[in-house]
């Protein structure tokens, strides 16, 4: 198993309720794989999460990064406007 420490911001914060969490996953889970199990964890979050940006390590990634033991990710909303 690897521990990863979670950020959220704006929305998927409001839902969730809280600022940090740290997960428990697999050794080999992938960002789809934490997403699918803060959705598991937080169902009123489960269809923002699937279209959060999500930050590695302070790097952007896609749901197909591979998590490392002490991993910090963070999920955000897409910014938008004009």
């Amino acid at each position: 198993m690897i521990r990863v420490k979670v950020h959220f911001f704006s929305t998927i914060r409001a839902r969730i309720g809280v600022k940090d969490l740290v997960v428990e996953l697999p050794e080999g889970s992938r960002v789809s794989d934490l997403k699918a199990e803060i959705a598991s964890l937080y169902p009123q979050a489960a269809q923002t999460i699937s279209g959060m940006m999500t930050s590695v390590d302070q790097e952007f990634s896609d749901d197909n990064a591979e998590l490392e033991e002490g991993a910090q990710v963070a999920f955000f909303p897409y910014v938008t406007g004009g």
